[in-house]
């Protein structure tokens, strides 16, 4: 046998060029189990794994297609193609489920619970224990809601559909007609007589039951994220039971703002250090103490944003790999006053020299001296407008004044009114 020219759907398979037609369908069964998207709902990588193996088992299940790759390799199979969007069907396939979208019986709804998680538990990682309340099929009748064979009967109310059509009046002569669940049988559809109710579960077919979840919280994971329980939401009869999903729920932090993978904060300094280099502790998400530093007589400029790097959050899934911890500086100034003549004189000859005056290009310039002042954009627009409503009020005045004059103004009307 000729050996093929592309090797890469066998290999993905984990099964030689000379397999058999047993041999790739008994692989792409054990993969498939194991890559399967539900099976893994937080991992992409499984996924683009998942479409791959089915991408190959495709190919190498179909004789033809087989024979076109051996002889010329995926060049030869342009035609046509693979899509992403044939990896379920052919996974439904394969087990019997049939294609063209999801065959059996209906999924449950979905329970959703948050998850609070501190800024520190995200870094380092949890595991914490959650108790959830759910239905699950009675084990005395298996789900019938009756003792005896043949006790259910269709509820003569609502003729089986779960739910009757009443009429509401929402006005004088006007109705709507509304859908609502029928009472004679709870919505089900149902009747059990009182006799043959089951003492378990008293009818309902579904039970309460209580259960602990150990919910793991990888380091690095975010704000939103969802950790999936599947099938472990309510049971009922004829459906299949839906995922438990917990949501994970970030905390504010005192100190520490996240950005992705990255990690921010804000220091206030005085100038000296802002001039002459700034040393500082952090206390880590981990309880770490950093001591930060810059080099002596490096300048530090108001708002500048440093980076100490391989300090920010542990990437999900890649724990070793961490973002930056970005500090933000503050600058504090001194205050008005501070410095007397001979100390601004020395700092005169120490900081780089003025910017040189321009040149005065008239005679009638004068000079003026700034002062210290309270001013606040804000506030004097405040000012201003408050400026602008006493002249309308003053305007509104003089008219009223005038209309003073005539009999049946019509502003004396308004203030009479």
């Amino acid at each position: 046998m000729a050996q093929p020219k592309d090797k890469e759907f066998y290999e993905r398979l984990g099964v030689e060029s000379s397999a058999n037609a047993d041999e790739i369908k008994k692989a792409y069964r054990k993969m498939a189990i194991r890559f399967h998207p539900d099976k893994n709902p937080d991992n992409p990588e499984a996924a683009d794994k998942f479409k791959e193996i089915s991408e190959a088992y495709e190919v190498l299940s179909d004789t033809k297609k087989r024979d076109l790759y051996d002889k010329y390799g995926k060049e030869g199979l342009q035609e046509g193609g693979f899509h992403a969007g044939n990896a379920s069907d052919l996974f439904s396939q394969f087990f019997g489920f049939g294609g063209g979208g999801r065959q059996g019986p209906p999924q449950g709804e979905d329970i959703v619970h948050p998850v609070n998680c501190t800024l520190e538990e995200l870094y380092k990682g949890k595991s914490v224990k959650m108790g959830v309340t759910r239905d699950v099929i009675c084990s005395k009748c298996t789900g019938t809601g009756s003792l005896r064979a043949g006790a259910t009967s269709t509820c003569a109310t609502c003729k089986g559909r779960g739910a009757r059509i009443a009429l509401r009046q929402f006005g004088p002569g006007m109705m709507q007609q509304m859908q609502i669940p029928c009472g004679d049988c709870n919505g089900t559809g149902e009747k059990i007589a009182d006799a043959d109710r089951c003492t378990e579960c008293k009818g309902k077919k579904v039970v309460k039951e209580k259960k602990v979840l150990e919910v793991h919280i990888d380091k690095g994971m975010k704000h939103g994220q969802k950790i999936t329980f599947t099938g472990e939401s309510d049971q009922a009869p004829g459906t299949e039971p839906g995922d438990i999903i917990f949501v994970v729920q970030q905390k504010e932090h005192a100190t520490f703002k996240r950005q992705d993978t990255d990690l921010s904060m804000e220091h206030t300094i005085p100038l000296i250090e802002a001039l002459t280099g700034t040393k500082f502790t952090v206390t880590h998400l981990d309880g770490r103490t950093l001591v930060v530093s810059t080099v002596p007589g490096d300048v530090l400029t108001p708002g500048e944003v440093r980076a100490i790097s391989g300090e920010g959050m542990p990437t999900y899934k890649r724990p070793f790999e961490k973002g930056d911890l970005l500090v933000k500086f503050n600058i504090v100034f001194p205050e008005p006053g501070k410095f007397t003549p001979q100390q601004a004189a020395l700092l005169e000859r120490i900081l780089p020299p003025r910017n040189p005056l321009p040149a005065v290009v008239s005679d009638d310039a004068e000079e003026v001296t700034l002062a210290s002042t309270a001013y606040k954009p804000d506030a004097r627009k405040g000012q201003r407008n408050r400026g602008e409503a006493y002249s309308d009020d003053r305007m509104h005045d003089d008219d009223d004044e005038e209309d003073d004059g005539r009999q049946g103004g019509p502003g004396v009307n308004c203030r009479q009114q």
